[in-house]
């Protein structure tokens, strides 16, 4: 795994914060005109502060309380959810999870860490006091019992599961009953990130690997007001050799594992995107990187998974390379579209036809599969 590089002269600027900008007339005149441009290094955080603000919650609670679609839809599928009642039997806690190797609880923490974020959303849309306790269940229990994560796949674990359940954590810490959550007990869960998982995930690595721990670093970051974790993350964003925006997207949409398969490929952009998403709510915007890079991205993986053709350069990732685009779970289409969508075209103003094709295949978006995004962008992303 390579290290991320320091910023050298030239490099994309890495801070962007929060302006008013025009966005064109018809922006403009819709009322949406607040832009992240470039400026100084970042310094402090707005909390909540991962993937949803408290804005963000109230539009969507004022959307529901309407009935108006699409978002009637989502929180429908949202509130049916396994993981959304207050009634989730904790699988856990476990002093050591294990990936890829024994498995060892692998599948108890990814359950549990779903269960904490969708009943964190819960508690904020509905205001039912059992689903805070569930979520602060969960968190608190994970937080005073983990100690290690291990496994071939120890990586990937820290990052995923780690990065939901900090989604979770840092929702609770801001909207949580008066009383419910003590200092100390925060303190015991910024603990565990920082112990447990920020060892594994501060390497980055390769592709997919470096990809997930960018935004769970991020993540990390936030929760715990430590703007170095959150800072290493960006430079990786920009900079990592094997897992840089331009190095895991090309010019042209083609994705470093888009000749492995379309799976691992949805789960890079969706990375990538949570982590833009994250940035964007801290007044700094990744979305446009390397000329809207993750745009690029998404419009050729999605033409590609609603049916049409794409060219294909013989490529991959530092570790391994593909001769051809993969027909693996092509038409598979993860729940990770809609978030870019409403980035790009209600905030930007820029076209995405094919996101939006795949987005009318699976809207309302659902769950993500076993715990490797938040999911539900239809209800938390539309604007």
């Amino acid at each position: 795994m390579t290290e991320p590089h320091s910023p050298t002269p030239g490099s994309p600027s890495r801070r962007r914060f929060l302006q008013i900008t025009a966005i064109g007339t018809a922006t403009a005149a819709a009322g949406a005109a607040l832009t992240p441009t470039a400026g100084a290094a970042i310094t402090s955080f707005i909390h909540p502060g991962v993937l949803h603000k408290l804005s963000d919650i109230q539009r969507t609670k004022s959307r529901i309380a309407a009935g108006t679609e699409p978002w009637l839809s989502g929180w429908n599928v949202l509130k049916a959810d396994q993981y959304s009642q207050s009634s989730y039997a904790m699988k856990g806690p476990f002093s050591s999870v294990d990936r890829g190797t024994t498995e060892l609880h692998n599948w108890e923490f990814w359950n549990d860490c779903n269960a904490a974020y969708q009943n964190a959303l819960m508690w904020n849309l509905t205001g039912t006091t059992a689903h805070a306790t569930k979520a602060l269940q969960i968190i608190k229990a994970w937080s005073s019992t983990l100690t290690s994560i291990t496994g071939k796949d120890a990586q990937l674990a820290a990052s995923i599961y780690g990065f939901k359940f900090a989604a979770a954590a840092e929702l609770m810490r801001y909207t949580a009953p008066s009383g419910s959550w003590s200092a100390a007990e925060i303190a015991q869960t910024e603990n565990v990130l920082r112990s447990v998982f920020v060892p594994l995930v501060r390497t980055f690595g390769d592709a997919g690997w470096g990809t997930n721990c960018i935004k769970a670093m991020m993540a990390f970051g936030v929760f715990c007001n430590d703007t170095s974790l959150y800072n290493a993350a960006v430079d990786a964003f920009h900079l990592h050799d094997c897992c840089k925006i331009s190095r895991v997207i090309r010019d042209s949409g083609q994705c470093v594992d888009s000749g492995r398969d379309q799976a691992h490929t949805q789960l890079i952009l969706g990375s990538l995107a949570e982590a833009c998403e994250i940035a964007w709510i801290q007044g700094e915007d990744l979305y446009s990187a390397s000329g809207n890079r993750l745009l690029a991205g998404f419009e050729y993986t999605a033409k590609y998974n609603t049916g049409g053709d794409v060219p294909y350069t013989v490529w991959g990732s530092c570790q391994a390379t593909y001769n051809a685009i993969s027909t693996v779970e092509r038409g598979n289409l993860r729940p990770v579209y809609e978030m870019v969508f409403n980035h790009y075209v209600k905030r930007r103003g820029l076209g995405a036809p094919s996101t939006y094709a795949a987005i009318e295949r699976i809207r309302p978006e659902g769950p993500g599969f076993q715990c490797d995004h938040p999911g539900f962008g239809t209800l938390m992303y539309t604007l």
